[in-house]
């Protein structure tokens, strides 16, 4: 399920990207430090974006100094709270995000949403991703479609989140689309996906569903083999892996990673983060970042980040009833 949004050519994302920067109105301010807020646990994809972004803006000098909290707990409602608790005191703060809190709200696993935060800017997409250790019997998503459709639960799909979440979530896309019964999917949740990633190597799981960047870096470790991504097209960072489309099963997905800071934030702060970010996707640190980790461009700054997640709320919200995780 690829939204409309996210359908646009990189050349026109990054257009847009140039056209948000300098409508922002505040390119002569600079901004010194920014605390990054990272909802889970080390090895995941929160983690690994907002590290990413901090290199990007440390190296190529647009902000001066990055610092990094790790605050999981509550599916990511933990670090959510404290940033509202604390809101006051957080103005350098900028909490990272994706798709999950969307989700996650609608599920009622945390009761705030994106309403009670200052969202900032939509940064980066990632495909999904399945995952195998390299000594797995499976050598292609075929292989796992036809245990499913036999027995759907002699196939144990880990993912860094809970039940009904992202992971979760795309998994079940995935098997609704090869004619499997996505409601009898065995879902093995994890705190983020290093934890995931051991659950596969353990054996207490045999296929990890996770981003794609976070895949990139364990087969480059040469822990997995990747069988299938999410996207319309292969990606150039690993073109040898197919995507579902291609295998014959409609199935098509991207989570946005992106940045909110506390409730209250002044616009004219709020204005100055996203110019910031705007101004990191012409660097040569951000292209390198961008590159290793294999991650699509978007950015969706300010009032078109509250757009596209007003929308998102309503189209997974849709897709998550269809398939029973939502009434």
């Amino acid at each position: 399920m690829l939204p409309k949004f996210l359908a646009s050519k990189r050349a026109s994302i990054l257009a847009a990207a140039l056209t948000a920067g300098l409508s922002a109105g505040m390119t002569q301010a600079a901004v010194d430090e920014v605390h990054f807020l990272i909802p889970g646990g080390a090895g995941g994809g929160w983690d690994g974006t907002a590290r990413g972004v901090g290199e990007a803006l440390t190296k190529s000098g647009l902000i001066e100094s990055a610092s990094y909290e790790n605050l999981s707990g509550g599916g990511g409602g933990k670090a959510i709270a404290s940033l509202i608790e604390k809101a006051d005191q957080s103005h350098d703060t900028l909490m990272v995000n994706s798709t999950p809190i969307v989700i996650r709200s609608l599920t009622k696993v945390f009761p705030q949403s994106f309403r009670d935060l200052t969202p900032i800017a939509a940064v980066i997409g990632d495909y999904g991703a399945f995952v195998v250790p390299t000594n797995s019997k499976y050598m292609t998503f075929q292989d796992v479609v036809n245990d499913y459709k036999e027995n759907p639960r002699s196939v144990a799909i880990a993912g860094g989140s809970a039940r009904g979440s992202m992971d979760h979530l795309v998994a079940a896309m995935a098997f609704k689309a090869a004619g499997g019964d996505a409601r009898k999917l065995k879902y093995v949740a994890y705190d983020a996906g290093g934890k995931a990633m051991a659950g596969i190597l353990s054996g207490d799981a045999h296929v990890l569903s996770t981003g794609f960047s976070e895949a990139i870096a364990l087969a480059e470790a040469g822990e997995v083999r990747i069988l299938a991504i999410t996207g319309e097209n292969r990606s150039a960072t690993a073109p040898e892996v197919p995507t579902l489309k291609e295998l014959g099963y409609n199935a098509t997905f991207v989570n946005w990673r992106g940045f909110f800071a506390a409730p209250g934030l002044p616009d004219a702060q709020a204005d100055e983060y996203a110019d910031t970010l705007a101004k990191m996707y012409q660097t040569d640190e951000w292209s390198a970042v961008r590159d290793r980790n294999g991650w699509t461009e978007i950015f969706l700054p300010r009032e078109n980040f509250v757009s596209f997640l007003e929308a998102q709320e309503v189209e997974v919200g849709n897709l998550m009833r269809e398939l029973g995780f939502l009434r």
